[in-house]
């Protein structure tokens, strides 16, 4: 089978685990702050904390920046849910953004008209698919309405916006990333915080083992808490994998390129198919490829589609159902439909077809010929 995305595990990357999972910590142990020390060096920040999965640094990053009831959260509802939910858990209130429908990134021009009606905390933009938002502008309305600047980049590390690879910390107040099997690179699961400001990274690493302090080495069994916290520690072993991994980044990331780039050849004088687009000054990392079908104009509709690529062994995803239109969204908070017509227009075009490093040219040309043939 062929799935929309996928992990590459290498020899190195197993003798890495290996090595960890002989040594004396599995978790808790020196690869956990080592790992931590090679993200803030990769990607420029200042202070780090390794999570579990890229939900919990997001949930725990809100509590740590005290987010609670009638606090108003603005993020994009082309995303995967854990952007949304992260503010429902902190007891404060989602306000969606529609996106630029070129870019599928939030707009922020629909985000200003929304911050001089209301007063927004906090934004979680998502460099979606891997094409990096449009940063100054974002940065320039946090500056001038006073607002929490975040980048729930769990699709783009290795992007780059003006030829600088660590844009996520220059221009955002705090970067989340997600090192699931199907992004960049994978510690199979986990997460993390980059930040500048120590503060709010200690109160996380805080958080992330159940608040628990330490507080005497003569009784190493004492301990007190002075808040709640929760166990979304992260192993070593993964770490262990993680560290191997970043190393590859950029290979896994030129790769993605290449693959996107024959994708775009083979399929741009289809007047049916809507590519993704590159903007200048950003280089794209493409942890999806997401392609807009035209259904009216083609013999088949998404459903179709995707049977007729399940029997040809082409696993499809669409990303994402526009996060307003869940049921729990839709029951418990008041959206303007109106306000998100370019997302809701997103969504009936959209699939994933399968881009990651590994992928053979052979699958490349199946997967080019299955589309081919549903017109």
């Amino acid at each position: 089978m062929i799935n929309y995305g996928r992990q590459l595990i290498e020899n190195d990357d197993i003798k890495a685990v290996i090595k960890t999972l002989k040594s004396d910590f599995l978790t808790q142990g020196s690869k956990v702050s080592e790992f931590e020390k090679k993200i803030n060096q990769k990607f420029g920040g200042k202070y780090c904390c390794v999570l579990s999965n890229g939900t919990s640094s997001l949930h725990l990053l809100g509590k740590a920046l005290g987010w609670k009831k009638n606090d108003l959260i603005a993020t994009t509802p082309i995303s995967f849910i854990a952007s949304s939910n992260c503010i429902v858990n902190n007891n404060a209130t989602p306000e969606f953004i529609d996106i630029d429908n070129k870019t599928y990134l939030i707009d922020p021009n629909k985000l200003e008209h929304k911050l001089k009606k209301k007063k927004i905390k906090a934004v979680i933009a998502v460099d979606y698919a891997g094409h990096p938002c449009d940063w100054k502008s974002l940065s320039y309305l946090s500056k001038k309405y006073d607002f929490i600047l975040i980048n729930d980049a769990c699709h783009s590390m290795g992007s780059e916006y003006f030829s600088n690879k660590k844009y996520a910390i220059k221009y955002a107040h705090f970067v989340t990333q997600s090192f699931h099997p199907v992004k960049a690179i994978t510690t199979g699961e986990g997460g993390s915080v980059i930040s500048n400001d120590k503060k709010i990274i200690d109160k996380i690493k805080l958080m992330r083992s159940h608040s628990m302090i330490g507080n005497s080495k003569k009784l190493p069994w004492l301990y007190n808490i002075q808040t709640t916290g929760q166990n979304y520690r992260i192993t070593d072993i993964q770490c262990a994998l993680g560290i191997s991994q970043l190393k590859k980044l950029d290979r896994f990331i030129n790769e993605r390129r290449k693959i996107a780039k024959f994708y775009i050849d083979k399929l741009k004088d289809y007047e049916m198919f809507t590519l993704p687009t590159e903007k200048e000054n950003c280089k794209h990392s493409f942890h999806l490829f997401p392609l807009l079908i035209e259904f009216n104009k083609v013999k088949n509709n998404r459903q179709q589609v995707f049977k007729r690529f399940l029997k040809k062994g082409i696993k499809l995803q669409v990303h994402y159902i526009p996060i307003h239109l869940q049921p729990y969204y839709k029951k418990n908070f008041k959206i303007n439909k109106k306000e998100l017509e370019n997302a809701e227009e997103f969504y009936k075009k959209e699939i994933s077809i399968p881009i990651f490093p590994g992928i053979k040219k052979i699958q490349l040309f199946k997967v080019i010929n299955e589309l081919k043939h549903i017109y």
